[in-house]
């Protein structure tokens, strides 16, 4: 897992990023800009490309690579476990998240689909039908503890150091909020008990809509009310505290609502989710920072001006890392020229808290 030491010793060997470019999360710090590993197709063409962009990566001054079991089925996963393997840096200077909840396919998409999720997890006893959301997404307890087992094979590693609970509003589709609040919490019990066996290191949730949304829309969810849960499953798996300390989200130009929906609340009232993770000591990793390519070419010019940066992929990112709160913006690509454009966004320092606000008057 990553360390106190190790994940200082990688920053202090890349002294050549911009003063923020290294944040703390824990004890040790990571790069303020990661790998993300969702897109392209389940080919060993991209799996080359992204082992390379990966180990470019790593060796390049950026120490976060996020994946999920089920993106490019499984694939993601398994080539993340041979570039780190194959990187000339310390396993322990690595930030490795993946995520478990919707239902994975091994390999290559399956000709019948329904038939293979049918046969792989749910005659098996791994999924209960009454836990399974849209015929892809569960995240009961047991079906997690597979997952996270699943995920330690993949990847080649003892420890991940965060596992989210992957786009837990997807059960809002059939369950009542009350219900996914007991469902987390029961799943947040597991997820300690694992941490307590250091299979994990911390947890978290991975969201695309829940927390981005005003409360009566259909996919909320509230952060203080899971934060809550997780304080719960803490003490019910007799751990001093809970170890629930990352979300991941949506944050770009174009997707701003993470900052500026006040839909989550505090003890002084409505407050958006950036703030209240930072008030909760909880580490913010951005998603979908580049609007999966379309930032990559284009922004607005009254964004792209205040911003620094040589290219607009560039600006784009350091807007994202500006956000109060953001501990690291991922960033997906499977090409070691586009690692370099996108790390190298790190020389140039974000924008300041001011200046940041500055955008939204």
């Amino acid at each position: 897992m990553a360390t106190k030491d190790a994940t200082w010793a990688y920053r202090d060997a890349h002294d050549e990023f911009a003063r923020t470019y290294f944040r703390r999360c824990g004890r040790g710090v990571v790069s303020s800009i990661g790998l993300g590993t969702y897109l392209g197709d389940p080919t060993d063409e991209v799996d080359d490309g992204y082992r390379d962009a990966i180990v470019r990566a790593l060796e390049g001054g950026s120490n976060v690579v996020d994946t999920a079991i089920n993106y490019r089925h499984q694939r993601s996963e398994r080539v993340v476990g041979e570039a780190i393997d194959r990187a000339d840096v310390d396993r322990d200077a690595v930030f490795v998240s993946t995520k478990g909840g919707f239902v994975p396919f091994d390999e290559d998409r399956p000709d019948d689909p329904g038939a293979y999720v049918q046969s792989e997890y749910v005659d098996s006893g791994l999924v209960d039908p009454e836990d399974l959301v849209a015929g892809q997404h569960c995240i009961a307890p047991d079906y997690l503890d597979d997952q996270l087992d699943r995920s330690l094979e993949n990847l080649g590693l003892d420890t991940v150091d965060c596992y989210y609970v992957h786009n837990p509003e997807t059960q809002l589709q059939n369950n009542s909020a009350d219900a996914v609040y007991d469902q987390l919490e029961e799943s947040f019990t597991r997820l300690e008990e694992r941490a307590a066996d250091d299979d994990l290191r911390h947890y978290g949730l991975a969201t695309w809509e829940a927390f981005r949304v005003p409360s009566d829309h259909e996919s909320y969810l509230s952060l203080s009310e899971i934060i809550s849960r997780a304080r719960a499953a803490a003490k019910s798996a007799g751990n001093a505290a809970t170890h629930f300390r990352a979300l991941q989200l949506p944050f770009n130009v174009l997707m701003a609502d993470a900052f500026t929906v006040e839909a989550q609340s505090d003890a002084d009232g409505p407050t958006s989710v950036l703030w209240l993770a930072h008030e909760a000591g909880l580490n913010v990793f951005t998603s979908a920072s580049l609007a999966q390519g379309r930032l990559a070419k284009t922004m607005p010019d009254a964004v792209a001006d205040r911003l620094a940066g040589e290219t607009t992929a560039q600006r784009a990112l350091n807007f994202a890392r500006s956000a109060p709160g953001v501990t690291c913006s991922l960033v997906g690509t499977s090409t070691p020229e586009h690692v370099d454009e996108n790390i190298a966004a790190g020389t140039f320092e974000p924008l300041g808290a001011d200046s940041f606000d500055a955008i939204f008057e």
